[in-house]
């Protein structure tokens, strides 16, 4: 059997790989997504394919594994796979499910703390010897704000439990859960439209995936109807906001920050769309990745693979 693995995994992951199927058989190369031909050589007769979000398996590179028997993905969101044409081809898709969503809700509820404060910009100025108490001294509390939640599968459910517990209101919209689902009442989320949530919220959150229905979902109309000073934090998918609609909401302070961690093209390219906006936090997709997190990643996935192949 003969494993490719992609982009980074942990290492003791990696290791149990090679104890499970030799070595030689697990071809482990971090950059291989940024070498499509050699990803190509390699995996044309790998068992299995190894991926994070950047390997765009569809194409060139779905053709090349003709041979193999799953892809296994460490993360979840799977717009980087052709999942129906991997399915046609007897390929089986796993992702992570569930192994990163700690990681997720925690970065959702601090950088919104960070954000609503908008007091930890000032270590520059208070090293020269500045004071800017007075400018800083109107951060708001987290406790008694709305957190808003626009999808609420795993993720925004252990995000709302985050959320209740510093003391915020919780509200979601899902087309998927119904009104039955203990979820609801597991979290105290209370369930709402779509317009309300984006409406009523302090702090809105995305989490769901890229799709047709959701593709540019906050657009500046959208986004004009959000609250004065509202946070929008999304760490689901390049796509669902549109870029230039929220800097221009941030520049005219209709908006009071946002944390921004997934792009339309990533790297993200140099571009002046973000710059001079104030009260902006740009991650590079990292939100779903600490180590703790890359550990129950890896570990999920390389268990899921053996249990296929073996």
């Amino acid at each position: 059997m003969k494993i490719v693995i992609s982009e980074f995994m942990d290492d003791a992951a990696v290791d149990q790989l090679r104890a499970q199927f030799g070595a030689a058989n697990v071809v482990y190369d971090a950059a291989f997504v940024d070498k499509p031909e050699q990803l190509l050589a390699a995996a044309a007769d790998c068992d299995a394919l190894i991926v994070r979000n950047r390997t765009q398996v569809r194409g060139e590179l779905l053709e090349a594994l003709a041979k193999a028997r799953v892809v296994g993905r460490l993360g979840v969101g799977l717009d980087n796979i052709d999942v129906a044409a991997c399915e046609a081809r007897n390929l089986k898709v796993i992702p992570a499910t569930g192994a990163n969503a700690l990681a997720v809700a925690e970065y959702v509820i601090g950088t919104a703390m960070m954000l609503r404060r908008a007091s930890y910009l000032s270590t520059a100025a208070v090293a020269a010897g500045k004071w800017p108490r007075a400018a800083l001294s109107n951060g708001r509390e987290t406790a008694g704000s709305t957190l808003g939640l626009i999808g609420f599968g795993s993720i925004g459910q252990l995000t709302a439990q985050l959320a209740r517990a510093v003391g915020m209101t919780v509200i979601a919209y899902d087309p998927v859960i119904t009104d039955s689902n203990p979820a609801w009442m597991d979290t105290g989320a209370i369930r709402m439209a779509l317009d309300d949530v984006i409406r009523d919220s302090d702090v809105l959150s995305l989490h769901v995936p890229l799709v047709d229905s959701t593709k540019n979902l906050m657009n500046a109309e959208r986004i004009a109807t959000m609250k004065n000073g509202a946070i929008l934090i999304n760490t689901a998918r390049g796509g669902i906001v549109d870029d230039a609609a929220l800097a221009a909401a941030l520049r005219s302070g209709h908006l009071g920050g946002a944390a921004i961690d997934v792009f339309t093209q990533e790297p993200l390219p140099a571009s002046d769309v973000f710059a001079g906006c104030p009260n902006l936090v740009l991650t590079p997709h990292i939100a779903g990745v600490s180590a703790e997190a890359n550990v129950r990643v890896s570990s999920m996935i390389a268990d899921a693979v053996i249990r296929e192949l073996v």
